[in-house]
């Protein structure tokens, strides 16, 4: 049964317990952010945020079908991964259809050019937007989502679409609304633990490519002005990981640092990506890029990589200060390309 239903026979048991944890955990922590005591907070905080966390990076994991051998099953899982984190205004599919992309056409191909956007904008919206960035307010991945839940009221989208975004923001809004009452401390600590949810996952995308970057609404394809071949995609791909044999903390983000083992074998679940990097590619590898090295510059260029005109330069291995000129990525998020 477990073979019939999981895509690799040795699936079955991490993926349980990891979902359940995501199932059981995100209510329970909730829940937990309701009672008044510091330490039934502190723990429900903890789970919300990891459920938050291993929720958005499922949703990649069904989006390559890596998990079920069923493309049908992936997709409703990757739904419903989606109304827990708050990615579900946008179709999974259309999700899943923009990230292929970027493994095909080894770009980032994107559907919101929020840098061009900001340099448009009113000088006082972009101030605002850079001052939030600086207070470690992910404003930019913010704007991200509210495009994607104007996307439908453009001209030449259904009122079927429109009417669909709709539902889902009145049923989001009614049970923010009721925790809201319910607890208002308990609401505060989730719009914290959604705050730390962004944060993860956007240092994560932020160095995990030197890919050229293309806002494209269509099916268009990436313009053909360099060879972009297997080489040059291990070559702008880096892993960020705590360490190698770090195998705890890697979890945090589910194993998503080992993302050159990840770009040679895409449908290689999260839990195999540890044993494929070493299999891979031997100790000290140059795309390797320790969490440790890039902390510096995600705080460092927290405001200027959101306007860069591209994502700065890493130095050869071995020099001091490899990542001090890496700015990294910004509004790249695999769930907001739609």
């Amino acid at each position: 049964m477990q073979t019939r239903l999981f895509r690799y026979a040795d699936g079955a048991l991490p993926n349980c317990a990891a979902l359940s944890f995501v199932l059981l955990g995100f209510p329970a922590g909730v829940a937990l952010l309701t009672v008044p005591h510091w330490l039934a907070r502190a723990a429900g905080f903890c789970l919300v945020t990891l459920s938050l966390i291993w929720s958005g990076y499922f949703i990649h994991e069904f989006a390559h079908h890596a998990i079920f051998r069923s493309g049908p099953v992936n997709m409703r899982w990757g739904t419903l991964m989606s109304w827990i984190n708050g990615s579900c205004y946008a179709r999974f599919d259309n999700l899943r259809k923009k990230h292929m992309r970027h493994h095909v056409e080894r770009a980032d191909v994107i559907t919101f050019d929020v840098k061009a956007y900001l340099l448009a904008a009113p000088g006082w919206l972009r101030r605002t937007v850079l001052a939030l960035e600086w207070a470690y307010i992910p404003a930019v991945e913010f704007l991200m989502r509210g495009f994607v839940m104007a996307l439908p009221f453009q001209a030449g989208h259904s009122a079927a679409a429109r009417l669909r975004v709709i539902a889902i923001f009145c049923v989001r809004s009614a049970a923010f609304a009721a925790l809201g009452w319910y607890s208002p401390a308990a609401l505060l600590l989730y719009c914290a633990a959604y705050l730390v949810f962004i944060t993860v996952l956007r240092f994560a995308d932020c160095f995990q490519h030197t890919y050229d970057a293309y806002p494209i609404m269509d099916d268009a394809p990436v313009p053909a002005d360099k060879v972009r071949d297997r080489a040059y995609e291990q070559e702008n791909t880096f892993s960020d990981i705590v360490g190698v044999d770090n195998r705890w903390l890697n979890l945090l983000w589910l194993n998503f640092g080992f993302h050159n083992a990840h770009h040679e074998k895409p449908a290689m679940p999260w839990h195999a990506l540890p044993a494929l990097h070493r299999t891979l590619y031997a100790d000290g590898c140059v795309q390797v890029m320790p969490v440790a090295s890039l902390l510096k510059s995600f705080h460092v260029h927290r405001v200027n990589r959101i306007l860069a005109p591209d994502y700065g330069r890493v130095l050869a291995s071995g020099e001091a200060g490899r990542a001090d000129h890496f700015l990294g990525a910004a509004g790249v998020s695999f769930l907001t390309a739609v």
